[in-house]
């Protein structure tokens, strides 16, 4: 599913380069839950931003399913983007001007699925997460927590075909944080590629394997 090939960044001060990723290649079987950990300051946000192609500003070779990512544009990198992937980041980055259910919906608006269709699944979806209550409220009127299972349900509902969360449990309590690992583990039994950020073993033991960064570098 996914190919990397010496993919590395830096950011230049005058003269003078810093690197944070490092020759990093490894590949993604479709199916496989893997876990990037690493020390704080290892830049593995930054390496899950150039798979969700949020990130453009990087040399070496990124292939993902037929696309060669690195020969992409910007425009041309979004439709793999908005058709196969489904993003949880660390901040949310739910829409501020837009509802709960509004939020939900704008996955599904990407595909050709009919508005009565896309009504059902985002009611499902709202059921799924207990958060009913919550759909025709907007993100600054929800805790830290409630925004973070909202963010983890938009990145789920279209079924992407990988699925990229970047400390997916982060601002929730313990029972939240398992059910959403415990989610996360039955897309993956069903077929979803997980690729997840996290400090925690816990989470990681959900995985199937473990890429583990330091210093820009792949060390594992």
């Amino acid at each position: 599913m996914i190919t990397l090939r010496n993919v590395e960044k830096f950011y230049e001060h005058g003269v003078s380069k810093t690197f944070v990723l490092r020759r990093v290649s490894f590949d993604v079987r479709e199916g496989e839950f893997i876990s990037i950990m690493g020390p704080s300051g290892a830049d593995k946000s930054t390496l899950l931003h150039i798979l969700g192609m949020h990130d453009s500003a990087w040399s070496g070779e990124y292939y993902f399913l037929d696309h060669a990512v690195h020969k992409l544009g910007k425009k041309e990198r979004a439709e793999p983007h908005k058709k196969y992937i489904g993003f949880v980041f660390q901040s949310y980055h739910l829409l501020d001007h837009l509802t709960v259910y509004e939020n939900l919906e704008i996955p599904l608006s990407y595909r050709d699925i009919k508005r009565s269709e896309r009504q059902s699944i985002v009611c499902d979806t709202l059921d799924r997460f207990q958060i009913v209550g919550k759909k025709d409220l907007y993100p600054n009127q929800l805790s830290g927590g409630q925004q973070q299972l909202v963010a983890v349900a938009r990145a789920v509902i279209a079924n992407p075909r990988l699925i990229l969360a970047d400390e997916p449990t982060g601002n929730l309590h313990s029972d939240q944080g398992k059910e959403i690992m415990e989610l996360f583990k039955k897309l993956n039994e069903s077929g979803t590629t997980i690729i997840q950020v996290t400090h925690s073993e816990t989470n990681a033991s959900y995985g199937n394997r473990i890429i583990r960064l330091r210093d820009g570098w792949v060390v594992n």
